[in-house]
């Protein structure tokens, strides 16, 4: 079902080439408006899907697809225009990609999938992502403020937390699997 805060983030996702081509074009201010505005409308949609109590499992799925489709294409184009380090973008792109290789091995061999549930690291790790990117925008929207040692700051502390959540998940996916939901045994498919 199509509910207020899944129209919001459905929105988001729209919104997201908008604001690539925006970045790509050198449009730095429009860019960061439109950043703002996604982020509102995240904050929003979460909000209302609490107060209104209309959590569905289709917002369960969009939501964080949203997020992680914002973030991965903003870093892989501030990388592009050299906004941010390539050192970044492997180690942020790492991540995902090894939590999401994990997830879909235990999925695939376990008789007990592991929940999909957020730590608080991998919260922490999405806050640095977040903040960097639009650190790193606003720097370009206003390249008269002084930012660069903030946004290198951001830049430390977004690798840091990246690769400390990656390594938390690999310890708990790998937990998760030797405590009892090993492969799944012949005959029981």
């Amino acid at each position: 079902m199509l509910t207020l805060p899944n129209f919001l983030t459905l929105l988001r996702i729209v919104g997201i080439p908008v604001f690539l081509i925006l970045l790509t074009g050198k449009h730095y201010g429009g860019a960061l408006v439109l950043f703002v505005l996604a982020a509102l409308t995240d904050t929003i949609d979460g909000a209302l899907a609490r107060i209104m109590d209309s959590r569905s499992e289709l917002g369960a799925v969009l939501d964080p697809l949203a997020d992680k489709l914002l973030q991965v294409s903003t870093f892989i184009v501030l990388t592009m225009i050299g906004a941010i380090p390539y050192w970044l973008l492997v180690i942020v792109l790492s991540r995902d990609v090894v939590i999401l290789l994990g997830y879909l091995a235990i999925y695939l061999i376990a008789a007990d999938p592991i929940p999909v549930d957020p730590s608080a690291l991998g919260k922490v790790t999405t806050f640095f992502q977040l903040f960097t990117i639009g650190f790193t925008v606003t720097h370009l929207a206003r390249p008269d403020l002084p930012m660069d040692s903030g946004c290198v700051l951001m830049q430390y502390a977004t690798a840091a937390t990246s690769a400390a959540s990656g390594l938390h998940y690999v310890y708990t996916g790998l937990l998760h699997y030797q405590r009892g939901s090993g492969p799944v045994k012949k005959g029981n498919a």
